[in-house]
């Protein structure tokens, strides 16, 4: 008896994801809840545990293939099963919280609270190059305006677990090779198609390709082929090296990108922009890091100053922190404070739950944590939707001011720009003060000039005094 776990909804109403890198291996034997793999979505990566206890018959998709949910990704027991027990991968509502609570079935193929198949259907979805899947949730999903190209040439959906059972062969003459190993052959100028593949399943491996540049071992046979990029840039530049890199544009950086324009062409933005003294800021964040004042392990930094600053701001101009929703303009009596990160993966924009609530210890140790998640690439969904308003650090990266795009779902971003030395005029003398300069977009729809202008003056206002926001 088999069962196939196909890919969750994580819970982030997204349709599709990439296999980055499998825990496990077949015949390998695996416990509840253990991890089986790891995936990026267009938010985050995410660790998937295991459903059930039981031996890996089969591993169904390769590393960095992108995948819809739904799609089979691992069989436990017989490899040879078929679908027989693919039914078990859709347990009812019930089941599936009494499995959670009791530890799970190994051979009830009872899954975790979120995983796989809704109850409402037991129907399989076509795998990639099957044929097009409608999304899990398209009402919910931020993704499912882009539905893939259908493939030009669908395969039955009933031969999926036989393909994944027979030994991997290249299709329509293109050699199989992870990414990796892909963008490997590319950088030395060789020709996947002429490297004899020596791994498991037919594939070309990494160490096939280093054999092949060096002259050694079965692919010495083939002569190096240069790619096209290769020639191109020996033609032009007299060397080897390459003239263009293709990035591949998914996961994070596309679903921000698609966010972005949905703001810009949706929201009527206005930016102003504000010159702010914060030479008693800087003091005060030097008092609070000598006297570790907030804690021995507690990192603090002008960005916390602002992010307080911000907080009481929206005390005082409650309308900035609201969004549209249909005819109605929703305004916040919370304050889930966004800070915009720069990551490997693309930016990102977690928040802070609750910052309007919290002293100063509490929200450095938000940010604190925010920023370690964020850097780690495993930012949890959660902590990237339910935003009411953002800061975006550009003076980290010693930028003076920017015109910043709103995330959606809110009404303001603030950009907070470097700090430098600069002359000041302070009563009838001009001496050296520290400046930054803060800038505001807002929806020009949900909030208009005067508003905007209160809360950015009331934020200068917060840095130039830094103890206001101490009442």
């Amino acid at each position: 008896m088999s069962f196939e776990f196909p890919l969750p909804d994580v819970g982030e109403g997204l349709t599709e994801a990439d296999i980055v890198s499998w825990k496990v291996a077949v015949g390998d034997t695996v416990t509840v809840n253990q991890i089986l793999v790891e995936i990026e979505t267009a938010k985050s990566l995410v660790e998937l545990p295991s459903p059930q206890a039981g031996e890996v018959g089969a591993l169904l998709v390769e590393e960095g293939q992108t995948i819809e949910v739904g799609t089979p990704i691992i069989r436990f027991g017989d490899s040879d099963g078929g679908s027989d027990n693919a039914g078990a991968s859709a347990p009812a509502a019930g089941e599936t919280q009494a499995a959670t609570e009791g530890g799970g079935d190994a051979e009830g193929g009872a899954t975790l609270v979120g995983y796989g198949a809704k109850a409402a259907s037991s129907k399989r979805r076509p795998r990639k190059g099957a044929g097009v899947a409608a999304p899990a949730n398209p009402s919910q999903a931020p993704a499912a305006q882009e539905a893939p190209a259908p493939a030009a040439a669908p395969a039955a959906a009933a031969a999926a677990p036989a393909e994944a059972t027979a030994p991997a062969t290249a299709s329509a003459g293109k050699p199989l090779a992870k990414p990796p190993v892909r963008k490997l052959a590319k950088d030395l100028g060789l020709d996947l198609a002429a490297i004899a593949p020596t791994g498991s399943r037919g594939e070309v491996t990494r160490d096939d390709v280093k054999a092949a540049a060096s002259g050694t071992g079965a692919a010495a046979t083939a002569a190096a082929v240069p790619s096209a990029g290769s020639a191109a840039a020996s033609a032009g530049a007299g060397s080897s090296g390459e003239l263009e890199e293709r990035i591949p544009f998914k996961g994070v950086a596309k679903m921000m990108a698609k966010a972005m324009v949905e703001s810009a062409f949706t929201m009527p933005h206005v930016t102003e922009f504000l010159d702010v003294d914060v030479t008693e800021t800087m003091a005060f964040v030097r008092r609070l890091k000598s006297t570790k004042f907030l804690g021995e392990d507690i990192k603090v930094s002008p960005l916390l100053l602002v992010a307080k600053a911000v907080a009481w701001a929206v005390a005082r101009n409650p309308r900035i922190n609201s969004c549209l929703e249909g005819d109605e303009i929703v305004v916040k009596k919370y304050v889930n404070l966004g800070v915009a990160a720069a990551t490997p993966r693309g930016l990102i924009v977690p928040n802070i739950k609750g910052a309007h609530a919290m002293g100063l210890t509490d929200l450095a140790q938000g940010i604190q944590d925010l920023t370690a998640l964020a850097r780690s690439g495993k930012t949890p969904p959660a902590d990237q939707s339910g935003g009411t308003i953002t800061i975006t650090n550009v003076g980290v990266f010693g930028v003076d001011a920017g015109t910043p795009i709103i995330n959606p779902g809110e009404a303001a971003i603030l950009a907070f720009g470097q700090i430098r030395k600069k002359p000041w005029v302070v009563g009838d003398e001009i001496v050296p003060r520290d400046i930054t300069t803060l800038s505001v977009s807002a929806d020009h729809r949900v909030v208009d000039g005067e508003i905007i202008s209160k809360f950015l003056a009331d934020v200068g206002r917060g840095l130039e005094d830094p103890t206001l926001l101490l009442a």
